[in-house]
């Protein structure tokens, strides 16, 4: 009998982030567990201006579908899956799991004087990153008509912008930037 996994996670991350992070390792880690699971699809819905609000993954397992599930969730929680997620095997009642919390930085793509965006961005996002240390991790980006996101997640959304206060406050590319804690929930 095959059954089908349902795996809708609060993660703000692109179509093709979401298959390095949250499809292929697991699809990998899975089949090694139980040679019969196979990913079969995955999505990703945007906002109109095309941001990433949250995505899913499905796979298809037989007999031991109930394990591969639990299995899943374990590995997506280790790999910072966000409060607000849940699965689901076949039609049965979604069963939620996630621990970390996001936090988005939005960097301001219009407003500033024309010079500063000549500098290389790749140097923020490292100063965010060496921040961050082990309390965070940047999951993925988006570039937006007017802003451009960072999406971090980790276990606390409040540490996470204590930690990246000093390096928005040290690069003009961050002047007026947004961060915005994400929801730990999805949209009803």
């Amino acid at each position: 009998m095959v059954a089908r996994i349902s795996i809708t996670l609060n993660a703000r991350v692109t179509p093709a982030r979401r298959q390095q992070i949250f499809e292929d390792d697991l699809e990998a880690a899975l089949r090694h567990g139980f040679p019969g699971v196979s990913a079969t699809g995955g999505g990703t819905l945007a906002s109109p201006e095309g941001e990433p609000l949250w995505c899913d993954v499905e796979f298809e397992a037989g007999d031991d579908a109930p394990a591969v599930m639990g299995l899943a969730m374990a590995m997506l929680e280790d790999t910072h899956a966000p409060k607000g997620s849940w699965a689901r095997l076949d039609d049965g009642e979604p069963v939620p799991f996630g621990r970390a919390e996001g936090l988005a930085i939005y960097l301001n793509g219009v407003d500033l004087p024309r010079w500063v965006y000549w500098a290389n961005p790749n140097k923020l996002v490292a100063a965010l990153i060496d921040a961050l240390g082990a309390e965070g991790e940047l999951l993925s980006t988006w570039h937006g008509p007017r802003e451009t996101a960072l999406y971090l997640y980790g276990p606390s959304a409040a540490r996470m912008r204590e930690l990246t206060a000093g390096p928005l406050s040290r690069f003009r590319l961050a002047r007026r930037c947004r961060v915005v804690d994400l929801p730990a929930e999805l949209p009803a």
